[in-house]
C-alpha cells in the first residue's frame, strides 16, 4: 500500500477540479460567442452586397435608397432634394417594406 506524502494531491483529482470550469467555457463559447460572429459575418455578408437602388435602413432610423456606393460609406437618398452620407457600419438592414 503506498501513501502520499503530505501536501501531494493526486493528478487525477486536479483534473477532476478542472472539468466543470472546462465545461462551461465550452458551454459559454457555443451559447454566447459563436452566435454572434455568426451575426457579425451575416451583416458584413448584408453590407458587401449593397449596391445603388437598394433601400435601407440605418442604426439611427433613416431610411432611404442607396444612390452611390464609397469605400467606406453609402450616400443615401431620402427625400427628393436630400443625400446623406452615412458610415457603412451604421446600416442595419436592408428595408423590405413598401
Amino acid at each position: 500500500m503506498t501513501t502520499l506524502a503530505q501536501g501531494q494531491a493526486p493528478q487525477g483529482n486536479m483534473l477532476m477540479q478542472l472539468l466543470p470550469f472546462i465545461l462551461l467555457m465550452v458551454g459559454f463559447w457555443f451559447l454566447l460567442i459563436q452566435p454572434q460572429r455568426k451575426k457579425q459575418k451575416q451583416h458584413q455578408q448584408m453590407l458587401t452586397e449593397l449596391k445603388p437602388g437598394d433601400k435601407v435602413i440605418t442604426a439611427g432610423g433613416l431610411c432611404g435608397v442607396i444612390t452611390h456606393v464609397k469605400k467606406d460609406r453609402f450616400q443615401i437618398k431620402v427625400d427628393d432634394n436630400t443625400r446623406v452620407d452615412v458610415l457603412k457600419g451604421s446600416v442595419q438592414n436592408r428595408d423590405t417594406a413598401e
